[in-house]
Parts: C-alpha cells; structure tokens; sequence
C-alpha cells in the first residue's frame, strides 16, 4: 500500500455522494483513513482506476469474490470489519430485484411502488424503511454506519 498526500478526481465524499454504493462508502472510506489514491488501490487489485472508480460509485455490478477478498487483503482488515466488507458487497447490487411472488396483492404493489418511486425519496425517508426492516430482521451491519 503506497501512502500519499494527493488527492484524487474521485475523492467525493461518501456523505454527500449517493451514487456510491455501500461497498464503494466504505472502501472509499478506508482509503481515506489511510490517506491512499485510487489508482494505487487498483494497480495493487489488478484492476483499472477507471472500473474501481465505476465499481465504487454503482455502475458497475457487484464486485466479484476474487475482487472482495483481494481488498480485504488489500487493506489487512480482519474479522468483523472483514465481514462487514463482504456483506457491504453483497448489498451493493446498483439494481437489484424484488421478488413479491407469495407476498399477495398489496405486498406485489408495494414492491412495484419502491421500485417506481424508490429515487424518489430521501434519506430520512430511508432511514425509516430499514429501521422497520431492522426491527423485522436486523442486517449485519449497522443502517446507521451507511449514512457516514
């Protein structure tokens, strides 16, 4: 890992930015906190800065297993962090699907009007929608730790 006092193209912050996905949050995150750049990540991943970059901000699918524990491995984290990494990699599908099928009439409408209006709303309103969900069957990871 090659430390640096630069700055990237890409270095918006995750708080603001919200076409990251949660995924790219936290690897941008961590690549702060260790004052990294982009393109010294994506050599050491064998990737371009360009996909890492697109990878980062959703425009690409998920990331795949082979690219999820190389950037574990990349910044030397282990555990819990190293799950939470994982699991960050499995909810960060861009365009994910709803499969409503069993859920009945109003459970197969509700599903059609998040996917219709889902960029619609805010973030508050997101915070309500995982936290009944959370009460429902809590995640891996802490909804409040996606915010920033």
């Amino acid at each position: 890992m090659k430390q640096t006092t630069g700055t990237d193209k890409d270095e918006t912050d995750p708080v603001i930015d919200p076409a990251l996905t949660p995924f790219g949050a936290r690897v941008r995150a961590l690549r702060r906190e260790r004052n990294l750049q982009l393109k010294h990540m994506a050599a050491s991943l064998g990737v371009s800065s360009a996909y890492l970059s697109a990878l980062e901000r959703g425009e690409r699918g998920r990331p795949t297993w082979a690219l999820i524990q190389a950037t574990i491995h990349y910044f030397g984290v282990i555990w819990d962090e190293a799950d939470d990494l994982q699991h960050l990699a499995e909810m960060s599908e861009p365009r994910p699907q709803i499969d409503a099928r069993g859920t009945g009439p109003q459970g197969i409408y509700l599903a059609n009007r998040l996917a219709r209006d889902f960029a619609a709303l805010d973030p508050e309103d997101h915070q309500a929608i995982l936290a009944i969900l959370e009460r429902r069957k809590p995640g891996r990871v802490d909804p409040e730790r996606l915010s920033g």
